[in-house]
């Protein structure tokens, strides 16, 4: 199961944690791992190097978080309001993704 949890502040939200194995298809051929994943890259990219917002990414092993330090910016807040929009949108077809808001 990939999870994704949303965290907010404030109302606005402030990161996520990513972790898991979608299970579609073997490590490597899996597309619904491999359409989270991207999105959760350009998402992390655009936050931290085009946004330039304060943010900590830490990637694990099928464990993927950014945090929004302080005021990470509206830009960044809005990003990331779209990428759980999007996430929730595959998580309606895709059973074995799990999003939500802790």
């Amino acid at each position: 199961m990939l999870r994704a949890v949303f965290r907010r502040k404030n109302g606005a939200f402030s990161g996520f944690e990513i972790s898991g194995h979608a299970g579609y298809g073997a490590e490597g051929n899996d597309i619904v791992c491999a359409a989270v994943s991207s999105c959760t890259m350009l998402v992390c990219n655009a936050v931290t190097e085009n946004f330039g917002a304060n943010a900590e990414v830490n990637v694990k092993e099928n464990c993927i978080t950014l945090r929004l330090n302080d005021n990470g910016g509206e830009a960044a807040e809005k990003l990331l309001e779209a990428f759980f929009e999007h996430l929730t949108a595959i998580a309606e077809d895709y059973s074995k993704v799990k999003v939500e808001i802790d």
